[in-house]
């Protein structure tokens, strides 16, 4: 799930109606003492950090003067929590609070439809209430129903006078999240104060992941719910994949320390989540660490594959590329052998690799990646559905202990030097394919006819040219990496699909 942090989501409430305390989030110790002494008078500082009980673990701190919130702010943005290090800390006025209740919306998966919890005694301990916290369906589209709300609210011991005021913040709660797509969006508490105004003294929001690209207004970088912030590499992959829809592709970093006492840093590339995890267990229980998490499945192009392996090499320290999926995917294989083949001989691999390729075609994709990789420095095997992950793993160490000390960190990407001269070129989605005509004739030309599923023709004297329009062929990456590994195996590389990847490099000096 894609989060918000506790300032954000209190800005959509804001923009919609509902009073929050006053403040804003500071970055330096500096800043929390400017807007403390803007705000005057006592103030919280909360660490804005997606976990659950921050009083409790250090994270809320109270200040009576601006120099006291900038000592306060100094010590919180250096904690960590888990793998999330703090970066901001919201400063808010204190509040005089009479009432607190506890209201979340959250979509209940047995009944398909949003759900309201709404609970008369909000704060910390919540979960330990939960036999005192109401479920108030939600409809889709007629929203709450204010009769039942007001129902809680009468059995309460919050004043009359304050139940219309506090119904229509939870409608503003509910619209919020409707508008927004919320998978949930907690205020706990939403309070009331001496005063009588309702305001939201917190605020948790998480977007579902499909409606994300809806909403660009919430400034959300990367879908996926994480447990650290995202990592450059992490960042240029979600963008990859939100380029492509063609299949997924999920990349994650892992945590590494202590893996110089382990066999090798591992890249990992799995296709299929049970698979994957099967896999995942085999090669650490050879003895290796993990360095990510990487899945392509659902019938993933040539392309989208490429470049999933491609993030996967530009972590630094790697010493062997593993992958292994779920041995009975119904995707056709040879598309992923394709995207490896072509990324590792790009790479001029050097490192010891093992993919297990099982699924609809699953001989012709390992003929494909052996064939288009034999003359690589590192070997690189491919393995069936009928071969185990721990065989495969088996495999793995076999060609990790005969092979020289290699890293990742000394691959490099290798474009042919004919590329950008007087070869022939034309744009793809991403990118541009190259031909080195000189080096065609009328043979090799109908090869790559077949190769190209039809996209390219013989134009005339043995020249390749596209036998489609330039729609198509720009739509034809993938057929043209299959060209690509053809040529290459047939001894006769004159075709080159050109696919950089922005912000790669800089990633890689990042890792």
């Amino acid at each position: 799930m894609a989060r918000l942090h506790e300032y954000q989501g209190k800005a959509l409430l804001a923009e919609r109606g509902l009073s929050i305390p006053p403040g804003r989030p500071a970055k330096t110790a500096d800043d929390a003492a400017r807007i403390a002494g803007e705000l005057g008078g006592r103030v919280v500082l909360k660490v804005q950090a997606w976990v659950t009980g921050r009083k409790a673990l250090g994270g809320v701190k109270f200040a009576d003067s601006p120099e006291e919130a900038a000592t306060h702010a100094a010590a919180l943005l250096g904690m960590q929590f888990g793998n999330f290090p703090v970066e901001e800390v919201l400063v808010e006025a204190c509040l005089d609070i009479a009432h607190e209740l506890f209201v979340s919306l959250t979509i209940d998966d047995a009944s398909r439809s949003p759900m309201l919890l709404l609970d008369c005694a909000g704060g910390s301990g919540i979960e330990d209430r939960a036999e005192s916290v109401a479920r108030l369906p939600i409809g889709v589209t007629t929203g709450i129903d204010r009769a039942a709300v007001l129902a809680v609210l009468e059995a309460s011991d919050i004043p009359r006078d304050a139940h219309e005021r506090l119904a229509d913040a939870i409608e503003t709660i509910v619209r919020t999240a409707t508008e927004i797509e919320a998978r949930a969006l907690e205020v706990n508490p939403l309070v009331v104060l001496s005063d009588g105004t309702v305001c939201a003294a917190d605020c948790r929001v998480t977007i579902d992941d499909y409606a994300v690209f809806r909403h660009p207004e919430l400034g959300i970088e990367i879908a996926r719910e994480l447990d650290h912030p995202a990592t450059a590499l992490e960042r240029v992959a979600y963008r990859l994949e939100q380029e492509d829809h063609r299949g997924t592709f999920y990349f994650a970093q892992l945590p590494t320390e202590g893996w110089e006492s382990t066999r090798g840093l591992i890249g990992f590339h799995g296709a299929g989540g049970g698979g994957s995890m099967m896999s995942m267990d085999a090669v650490t229980n050879e003895g290796y660490t993990l360095a990510n998490f990487c899945d392509t499945s659902g019938n993933p192009s040539a392309a989208k594959v490429y470049r999933a392996a491609r993030v996967i090499l530009a972590q630094q320290g790697l010493s062997g590329y593993f992958g292994s999926g779920s041995g009975v995917a119904s995707q056709e294989q040879f598309h992923s052998a394709y995207g490896l083949a072509k990324a590792f001989n790009e790479l001029g691999m050097t490192l010891p690799a093992v993919v297990r390729l099982g699924g609809n075609a699953e001989d012709r994709a390992v003929e494909i990646l052996e064939d288009a990789c034999r003359d690589l420095p590192g070997a690189v095997e491919g393995y069936r559905k009928d071969d185990t992950p721990a065989f495969c793993a088996s495999r793995f160490t076999t060609l990790m202990e005969a092979a020289a000390e290699r890293s990742s960190g000394d691959l490099a990407r290798q474009v042919p030097d004919w590329v950008g001269g007087d070869a022939e070129a034309f744009p793809i989605e991403g990118g541009h394919v190259w031909i080195d005509v000189d080096h065609c004739n009328a043979e090799l030309t109908a090869k790559m006819a077949e190769w190209s599923s039809g996209i390219l023709k013989d134009g005339g004297e043995g020249v390749p040219v596209l036998a489609c329009d330039e729609e198509t062929a720009a739509r034809s990456d993938s057929e043209f990496i299959a060209c690509e590994i053809e040529c290459l195996r047939a001894g006769t590389p004159v075709l080159f699909v050109d696919l950089p990847i922005d912000g790669i490099d800089d990633a890689m000096e990042g890792c």
